[in-house]
């Protein structure tokens, strides 16, 4: 959700007790969020441990009754009411416990143990209170009459009920051990998924920055090189010039639209450079021959946007520089299996020593490398004394952004 100004202000502004009590609200929610996915497995945890106690009650109980030994363990209904009472307690002290933490050690611990206890020491009473509304359900009175038998008195108490109710907190203890080792585990996990999640999405945030940062850099350089062929028609062909003007408006207007978008289909990259190369023709007409031939197969193919017209430029450049004569400027496109290779050719003078990577090049290179990795290969040199090559070897994209299997989709083009 984007912040207005006003909202980005006012903190600032606001007194120390406002800003304390929004600092506190916003970290209520963000524990809220955080500990509702762990309710469902807590839930399944406690419905385990009930169903765990209550079947080790009822066969240990069924051994001593062969042996003549009854009423041992509480029964089985008592023991629901116990662990029904236990969950909300359960399900709280493990709230209080991720909000606890563990940091510093030295303040964290004892906060821990006191949660542990408060949790296990309960756990007997609760038993006892599911045995006497059983009793009562039940029509009996056992569970009164055998406590005034066995600790009716205070001895009575210490050697029966205290005894079993170590035992019962001990139990309990462990219990709340592993309840309490399962939510941290989760909680971790949560946090390590969310924070790859946040690294992931800072990643493709920089990575489209500084896409967008490349693609602007080609406008200025562009503009540049075409005011610069303007330019030299003013003066003896004002006509020219003035057609050569509107024809950069509709250029630029081009190069806008295409600056905007992350990907574009090779049929409009492949307009975009005619139109570049034909208003360069328009200066060099004694000179400068283009063509820039369609394949149907890959018309539709998608391609970086504006990767060709860097090439289309240095071809220009690199092509008209060092001698008088003709030059031939020829883009080629095709499919080779699942790749597509993108060629610019153009011919240069005779021994004309290989120039130096120019800002044009080296942003085709570094557009490759942050879209497609390894996926994809660029080259520029001479391939024979008298032709240029720049060639980009890359993945095959059919289908258009947002597509399965295609470029991913612009945000300018994203609909809600």
């Amino acid at each position: 959700m984007s912040v207005s100004p006003l909202e980005r202000v006012t903190p600032a502004i606001a007194t120390p007790g406002r800003r304390e009590s929004a600092t506190a609200a916003e970290a209520a929610r963000a524990s809220y969020g955080s500990f509702r996915p762990l309710f469902g497995v807590l839930t399944a945890f406690w419905i385990y441990v009930t169903l765990s106690n209550i079947m080790y009650a009822i066969s240990m109980q069924a051994s001593l009754t062969v042996q003549n030994i009854h009423n041992v363990f509480a029964a089985w209904d008592a023991r629901v009411i116990q662990h029904v009472l236990l969950y909300p307690l359960f399900i709280l002290s493990m709230r209080g416990a991720l909000r606890t933490g563990w940091q510093p050690l030295l303040r964290a611990l004892p906060l821990q143990l006191l949660c542990a206890l408060g949790f296990a020491v309960l756990a007997a009473p609760f038993l006892l209170f599911g045995e006497y509304v059983t009793g009562i359900a039940h029509g009996t009175h056992m569970m009164h009459d055998a406590m005034e038998k066995e600790w009716g008195s205070w001895n009575g108490f210490i050697n029966h009920e205290v005894p079993i109710w170590l035992a019962s907190i001990t139990s309990f203890l462990v219990t709340y051990g592993f309840g309490l080792a399962l939510v941290t585990g989760f909680a971790f996990y949560q946090r390590l998924r969310d924070s790859q999640l946040r690294s992931a999405a800072l990643e493709r945030a920089l990575t489209q920055a500084h896409l967008a940062a490349l693609r602007m850099q080609l406008s200025p350089h562009t503009l540049f090189n075409l005011l610069h062929t303007i330019r030299g028609q003013i003066a003896w062909d004002p006509p020219a010039a003035q057609a050569m003007v509107v024809q950069l408006g509709d250029l630029l207007r081009r190069l806008l639209n295409a600056g905007e978008r992350e990907f574009s289909r090779l049929a409009d990259e492949l307009q975009f450079v005619t139109s570049y190369l034909e208003l360069q023709q328009k200066r060099f007409a004694d000179r400068l021959t283009i063509r820039v031939p369609l394949r149907e197969d890959v018309a539709r193919a998608w391609v970086p946007s504006l990767i060709l017209q860097p090439l289309v430029e240095n071809a220009v450049v690199h092509g008209l520089a060092g001698h008088e004569g003709p030059v031939t400027i020829r883009v080629e496109a095709y499919a080779s299996g699942e790749r597509l290779v993108l060629r610019v050719l153009n011919t240069i003078a005779h021994g004309k020593p290989a120039g130096l990577i120019g800002i044009g090049l080296a942003n085709v290179r570094e557009r490759l490398e942050i879209q497609f990795g390894a996926a994809a290969t660029f080259s520029a040199g001479p391939a024979d004394e008298n032709l240029w090559l720049a060639e980009i070897h890359m993945p095959l994209l059919r289908d258009g952004p947002g597509a399965p299997g295609g470029p991913p989709l612009p945000e300018s083009d994203q609909r809600p």
